[in-house]
């Protein structure tokens, strides 16, 4: 087993094999390789699984491109180095394949191929889509084809892998490994003997999408780039128990014993939260048990798991996590890294000896998230804001892999509703937007016959939170204002249609939405998270979400789409904006109330209401400061923040922008490095939700006030919001380059410079005023 977490080692430092030419480029030819399995596998099991081939070349290649997939995963290797990991979760109609070029590894003479594979079965993550345990990889040329697998490759299950069922977890297990049964040496090296291997299986032909005769594996080229690796050790010890630990450990290697027939443990914190693959090296301890625990975060002893209390504190806390367990085989040498990724801030360490003492000779993680790099900047001497940004770009990155994440510790499901917000986190801060395109291909893709989305994909269950199609429209809408591509956006049009039919039928004669079927969540406050409590099946706040999707289609719908179509959606909306306004509006309150009773009111049904146009310019001023100051309103949590902070801002209150932002202040203060998923900070299952980081979003588009105002970011938008600031400046990405503002306040006169990208007209509008810019530098003093 060394092999596998040796070569991990030497392959953080240089990063994994790059894609041959463009992982987007689909095969031009059929492939000739097959499916394959180990001997004696049923395919449906829990399993770890190697296979390996050997070829000889007479000379270095200079190219080498192979395709390669696996289910569930796989980490493929060449001459024991690590150089791919995935594939990147899809669908069966929809599998995905990576394009690796190999000839960076490969050598004259005798070379091995060899591939890590495991199916995890019923205790596999909820977004593992899977139709059996298998491998393949094809060659992306006949010259590439010796490699193809087929008889010729061998293959053998580890059987000292077991699952380690733990509690509810919809992300993946944890794993228990005994090294007295595992797999002995290295397997993935040139020089390992593999005589005594079984050939592999045939499963199936490979069949690339289009030419597959069922829906297994229809293999597609996986359109998104390696994932980031990057060795990452632990900062501090915080405890530990009948053990000495070196000063230098965790941050530096340092070997550690623990004496024969102890049980020693160490809690270890990584100082902020991260998502890493972990390895621990060991020597020694026959029969020792050891016990790898990872936690966001510590509960208050006596809370029974529920009360967190300040996360940088570990006394009076107890360790309650996930775990990987091994038993040591005696041997030197021995060594654990974790199938999957594990999400932690603190790990417990628990080693109990027998009769040998145990050696630990590491411990160490290897980050990993999407390989996003972040172009934006915000220029702040207040530190207060700069570190809300990191915060929230860390949470932004930990919640991004092969899928958008809600969470990377409980849940890793690409929901929409959480998506939507990452996504936009993604089109300010960064000029990849290949993950937010995956996003919407997969959502159009998840579409059941009636035309809904699930809420979730992609999953090996179907969960429907039909207020999420919704806003699924939404995000196509904001792809198509903030990137543009006419075409990626008119494809995906024709499952708009379909969700909107869907909901039509729901609607009644004055167009309100009737006992919409499935969750109707709407955000974890109130009763909003079961669905708002609707007398007659009605209730505002669906109303509104159903006219904001209709007034997006409308509007795609007429430039890129179907005129037909978009007259049809303006005229449903035109209906229902007028219904909304008579039955849900309390001219006395200045509110729209959540039901036509009145009795219930929140900030979330009026946000939308001005978010959409049904508050009048006249009203909502009124409607925003009652949102703000009538407490009695069912409040958003962090999560729908997103939609009350652009109301606020919609109503002339953005220069109170900073006032808002109490939850992440209280986040701070109570020591979490991410944003928590609910508002109270305190008992928040999550500590890490994507869907709080729209600050991210807001220091750019209201602070430094820029945004996309038509298709594709052609026309920007500057108008800033800035308080009590009296200087600032940032950039961010465009499609053509970057958009960059800056205000300082000198004497009394703001000077103000605004840059355009090349093919872009834009407005400044300060104080109601409005400033034609033009592409390159604009320069104001007002």
């Amino acid at each position: 087993m060394k092999i596998l977490f040796t070569a991990l080692l030497i392959v953080f430092g240089i990063g994994l094999a790059k894609p041959a030419n463009s992982q987007q480029t689909v095969a031009k030819r059929q492939w000739n390789s097959y499916w394959i399995g180990a001997e004696g596998d049923n395919g449906s099991s829990y399993g770890v699984f190697y296979f390996r081939k050997s070829i000889n070349l007479a000379a270095k290649p200079g190219t080498f491109p192979v395709h390669v997939s696996a289910d569930n995963r796989y980490k493929l290797y060449v001459n024991g180095m690590l150089v791919s990991l995935g594939p990147a979760r899809g669908d069966t109609y929809n599998w995905n394949y990576e394009t690796v070029d190999l000839a960076p590894y490969l050598a004259a003479g005798k070379n091995t191929v060899a591939a890590l594979v495991w199916n995890e079965a019923q205790y596999s993550p909820a977004a593992q889509i899977t139709v059996r345990t298998g491998f393949i990889l094809q060659g992306s040329t006949p010259a590439e084809d010796l490699l193809n697998t087929n008889d010729s490759w061998k293959g053998i299950r580890d059987v000292g892998h077991h699952p380690v069922p733990g509690y509810f977890f919809a992300a993946s297990k944890g794993e228990m490994v005994d090294m007295n049964q595992a797999l002995k040496g290295d397997w993935a090296a040139t020089d390992f003997d593999d005589t005594a291997w079984p050939q592999v299986n045939k499963l199936a032909d490979g069949r690339l999408k289009g030419s597959a005769w069922g829906i297994e594996w229809a293999l597609v080229p996986s359109t998104l780039p390696a994932r980031e690796l990057t060795y990452q050790r632990l900062v501090a010890l915080r405890a530990a128990t009948n053990t000495t630990v070196p000063a230098a450990f965790p941050a530096a290697k340092a070997a550690i014993t623990i004496p024969a027939n102890t049980m020693a443990t160490l809690i270890l914190d990584q100082t902020f939260e991260t998502n890493a693959y972990v390895t621990l090296n060991f020597s020694g301890g026959k029969d020792a048990g050891i016990s790898l625990g990872y936690a966001e975060s510590l509960y208050k002893k006596g809370s029974r798991g529920v009360v967190k209390g300040n996360r940088n504190d570990v006394d009076g806390k107890e360790f309650v996590a996930r775990i990987d367990s091994l038993i040591a085989d005696g041997s030197q040498g021995q060594s654990f890294t974790t199938l999957n990724f594990r999400t932690y801030r603190y790990i417990k360490l628990i080693v109990k000896t027998k009769d040998e003492p145990l050696v630990i000779e590491d411990l160490y993680g290897t980050f990993t998230c999407y390989p996003f790099k972040r172009v934006s900047v915000f220029n702040t001497a207040d530190s207060e804001i700069t570190k809300m940004l990191d915060i929230g770009w860390r949470t932004a990155r930990l919640n991004a892999w092969e899928t958008y994440t809600d969470c990377p510790y409980y849940e890793q499901l690409q929901y929409i509703g959480d998506t939507r917000i990452q996504a936009m986190i993604t089109y300010y801060n960064s000029t990849d937007d290949r993950l937010a395109r995956n996003a919407l291909t997969q959502m159009d893709h998840s579409r059941l016959p009636e035309g809904v989305t699930a809420s979730c994909y992609p999953s090996r269950g179907t969960q429907v939170i039909s207020p999420f199609s919704l806003w699924y429209i939404g995000m196509l809408h904001d792809y198509w204002m903030y990137r543009g591509d006419d075409k990626f956006i008119k494809d995906k049009l024709l499952g708009v249609r379909g969700v909107l039919d869907f909901f039509s039928k729901y609607q009644q004669v004055d167009g309100s939405v009737k006992n919409t079927p499935y969750w109707a969540f709407v955000d974890w406050s109130g009763d909003f998270a079961g669905g708002v409590d609707r007398v007659d099946g009605t209730a505002a706040i669906y109303d509104l979400q159903l006219l904001w999707a209709y007034q997006w289609a409308a509007d795609m719908e007429g430039k890129i789409g179907m005129p037909g179509y978009a007259a049809l959606y303006k005229q449903k909306a035109a209906q229902l904006k007028a219904t909304i306004q008579r039955k849900y509006w309390d001219p006395v309150k200045k509110l729209y109330a959540d039901t036509k009773e009145k009795k219930a009111y929140s900030q979330h049904a009026n946000s939308l209401a001005i978010l959409t146009g049904v508050a009048s310019a006249a009203d909502r001023k009124a409607v925003a400061n009652g949102m703000l100051k009538d407490t009695s309103l069912v409040q958003c949590s962090v999560y729908f923040k997103y939609y009350l902070n652009q109301a606020l801002v919609k109503a002339g209150l953005g220069n109170q922008y900073q006032d808002w932002l109490g939850i992440y202040r209280e986040n701070i203060a109570m020591g979490l490095t991410t944003w928590a998923e609910y508002s109270d900070v305190n008992t928040s299952r999550s500590d890490c939700h994507a869907w709080g980081a729209s600050p991210n979003i807001e220091f750019f588009r209201t602070v430094l006030g820029i945004d996309s105002d038509a298709p594709g970011f052609s026309k920007i938008r500057i108008e800033p919001h800035l308080g009590k600031i009296t200087k600032v400046s940032g950039t961010m990405p465009h499609p053509n380059g970057t958009v960059a503002a800056a205000y300082v306040l000198d004497k009394g006169k703001w000077k103000i410079n605004i840059s355009l990208p090349q093919k872009a007209t834009g407005v400044l509008i300060w104080k109601a005023k409005r400033y034609v810019l033009k592409v390159g530098e604009n320069v104001f003093v007002i």
